[in-house]
C-alpha cells in the first residue's frame, strides 16, 4: 500500500517545569499494518502485547539501526555524531556530520539497508555536539518519557522519543488524538526547542482491529 508523508516542524516556547522521571524501556510487538506517515517533530523485551509493531518489524527496526549507525561513521568519519533510530522500519536520522556531502551521502546509503521504508534526515551540518549538550538531551528525553508515562490516555511504550540539540523527535503508531496529545506534552518539558513528529498516524479501528 502506498504511504502518504507530509512534514511539520514547529518551534515552541518554553513552558512550565515538567517533571523528570525515570525512562520508559520500549517495550515489544502488535501487528503492523498500512497507514499514512505523519512526520511533524528499545530495548526489545517480554511485554510483547505493548508494543504496536510486528515482532518482526522490531526485529528488522533493531538491525537497521545498527547498521545504519556503523555506515554513517565508515562514511562521515571520526568527528561525525549520528544516531539512528528506527520505528516500523521508519529510519530517523539525528547528529551532526562535517559537511552536506556527507549528509547526502549518509542519507543515500541508509536508504539502501534491506526493509528500510522511509528515511527521515534531520542531520545538522556542523560540528558534533558536545558531551554537555547530549547530556542535556538525555534529560530533555527523560522527561518527556516521564509525561508520556503519566498521561492517562496514552500508553507510553507506543512511542520512541530521541533529542538532539533540544529538539525532541517523537515517533510511534498512533491515532492522531494520541500524536497530537504527546506532542502538547513535549512541548510542555522545559528546556524544549522545537518538536518534531515522526508519526505513522492509524485509525482507532486498525487499532482495535488489531
Amino acid at each position: 500500500m502506498t504511504r502518504a508523508l507530509s512534514v511539520t516542524a514547529a518551534t515552541f516556547p518554553v513552558r512550565g517545569l515538567a517533571r523528570a522521571l525515570a525512562a520508559a524501556t520500549l517495550a515489544s510487538a502488535l501487528l503492523s499494518g498500512c497507514a499514512p506517515l505523519l512526520l511533524g517533530g528499545a530495548v526489545m523485551g517480554g511485554m510483547m502485547a505493548s508494543d504496536r509493531r510486528s515482532s518482526g518489524a522490531q526485529i528488522d527496526d533493531q538491525t537497521i539501526e545498527l547498521k545504519a549507525a556503523a555506515r554513517a561513521r565508515e562514511l562521515a568519519g571520526p568527528t561525525a555524531h549520528v544516531s539512528a533510530t528506527s520505528y516500523n522500519r521508519v529510519l530517523l536520522l539525528t547528529g551532526e556530520v562535517p559537511t552536506a556531502a556527507d549528509r547526502v551521502r549518509v542519507e543515500e546509503e541508509a536508504a539502501r539497508i534491506a526493509n528500510v521504508r522511509t528515511v527521515v534526515n534531520e542531520l545538522g551540518v556542523m560540528e558534533s555536539s558536545s558531551v554537555g549538550s547530549r547530556s542535556g538531551d538525555a534529560l530533555l528525553t527523560s522527561k518527556v518519557k516521564g509525561l508520556l508515562i503519566d498521561a492517562k490516555d496514552l500508553h507510553a511504550n507506543t512511542f520512541k522519543v530521541v533529542t538532539e540539540r533540544s529538539v525532541v523527535y517523537l515517533m510511534g503508531r498512533v491515532t492522531a488524538a494520541e500524536a497530537d496529545l504527546a506532542t502538547q506534552l513535549a512541548r510542555s518539558a522545559n528546556g524544549v526547542a522545537k518538536v518534531v513528529r515522526v508519526f505513522e498516524v492509524v485509525t482507532a479501528a486498525e487499532l482495535t482491529a488489531q
